[in-house]
């Protein structure tokens, strides 16, 4: 391998590494040589997702973590740098939505569950600064490293039915720029901060939304589908590419972007 993309040996830390899109991601950095600290809410999706990489000859650990509690955060720290003494990489995937924050068809902003909007911008936006925190001060510590937060199509417009996830990965954004600079200027240029922003991908979080009982496409995946360019849904390990490129020494100069990976949605008016 180029040695500019070698992960080999180096430890990352996947929040939400559980899920559809983090434990794709997890698998593919175990794939690369990559030892991998698996971040779940519950016991049994960890250990399905640290089996799968075991299975296929990687190497990790499952921790099951609340990413809004900051101490569960530092415990799960103290246990990857006990067993591995660093952490190179930290992919935020952790998020989601909640019905009650979900508009209907039917509905109007002002019938949204205000206790749902405070979760889902809390799990979204939250979920996403206080590992940031936590495992990035471990690389501060080391002045090396690279975070990778994901964004949202619902940043570049505004997309109809999801106003808390639309806010909150928005603050996601900012702060990923943030957090740039302030990982450059006051600790090392060595940590870089980067964001995807991916496009329409079909998981267990949203398949109810996008396709219907019968196997066929919701109005709302036609609308979708109009409007990107390359006429289809993305396959969630279409990602992986652009996760490999910011965690390796081929993105030495690429701090504080927002990366789409998106089929061209966001760069189509859909006119």
């Amino acid at each position: 391998m180029n040695e500019l993309f070698d992960l080999i040996g180096k430890v990352a830390v996947v929040t939400g590494g559980s899920g559809t899109l983090g434990g794709s991601i997890s698998a593919y950095l175990a794939k690369n040589g990559v030892n991998v600290a698996v971040i779940g809410r519950t016991q049994e999706n960890v250990d399905l997702r640290l089996n799968k990489i075991k299975e296929e000859g990687g190497t990790g650990i499952g921790l099951v973590v609340d990413v809004l509690n900051v101490e569960e955060l530092r415990e799960a720290r103290k246990a990857i740098l006990d067993k591995w003494g660093k952490i190179d990489i930290l992919v935020n995937t952790a998020g989601g939505n909640l019905p009650g924050a979900t508009l209907t068809e039917e509905q109007t902003v002002f019938d949204m569950k205000i206790d749902d909007y405070k979760k889902v911008t809390d799990l979204n936006l939250n979920g996403t600064v206080f590992p940031c925190l936590v495992f990035g001060e471990a690389m501060a510590q080391t002045k090396s490293g690279s975070i990778i937060n994901i964004s949202s199509m619902a940043t570049y417009s505004s997309i109809t039915r999801v106003p808390g996830y639309s806010v909150a990965k928005s603050g996601v954004e900012i702060f990923t720029k943030w957090l740039a600079m302030e990982m450059a200027t006051k600790f090392s240029e060595k940590i870089r901060v980067n964001a995807l922003a991916p496009g329409f991908f079909i998981s267990t979080q949203n398949k109810a939304v996008l396709i219907n009982t019968d196997g066929s496409y919701t109005e709302r995946s036609l609308k979708v589908i109009a409007k990107t360019p390359m006429g289809r849904f993305g396959d969630i390990d279409e990602l992986n590419g652009t996760i490999h490129f910011l965690c390796s020494e081929a993105a030495s100069f690429v701090t504080g972007t927002i990366i789409p990976v998106d089929g061209g949605f966001s760069s189509f008016s859909g006119v």
